[in-house]
């Protein structure tokens, strides 16, 4: 995984139709597939770039990424983003309307899921700002404090009380 440094500027991915343009951050993706199962015409792992913002209507895409549990997909319109803002800080228009709100959701067998706006401080000081975010719940993940999908190679109940992941 990519894992934010000191002297290491993430990986930021950009796909653009001309009307919305995705935006990827690997180290942030969970493998959860809501992408892939939402919209395959767009979102296809086989396929290299596997994002092509062109095969589906810019509505659906939006509408898609604002699935996206982890925040990796995000998209800005083009007209609307000023080129200067940084990509962790463009926001979709669901996270818009809801930034008051801050909800963290337990993921049965998976991460905790924050939606709105949330900086994570990392030991070395660095603060990154999200609109949304999965953080690691199982212990497991090399990218810790976010998940990386680590949890799935844990015995079933992993999470349940009294349980021990190691």
């Amino acid at each position: 995984m990519d894992t934010p440094g000191p002297q290491h500027k993430p990986i930021v991915k950009h796909y653009s139709n001309g009307n919305v343009t995705v935006v990827w951050q690997p180290a942030l993706c969970i493998h959860s597939r809501h992408c892939v199962r939402g919209l395959p015409e767009v979102f296809d792992f086989e396929r290299r770039p596997w994002i092509d913002p062109t095969a589906a209507a810019s509505p659906e895409i939006m509408r898609q990424i604002e699935q996206c549990p982890s925040g990796a997909l995000s998209y800005f319109r083009n007209q609307e983003a000023p080129a200067t803002a940084p990509d962790d800080q463009k926001t979709t228009a669901a996270e818009a309307m809801s930034a008051t709100t801050i909800r963290v959701e337990v993921s049965p067998g998976g991460p905790l899921l924050i939606s709105g706006p949330v900086v994570v401080r990392t030991p070395d000081g660095q603060e990154h700002s999200h609109p949304r975010t999965s953080l690691c719940r199982c212990g497991h993940s090399k990218n810790k404090p976010y998940c990386d999908g680590s949890h799935r190679d844990l015995p079933p109940g992993w999470d349940q009380p009294g349980a021990n992941p190691a």
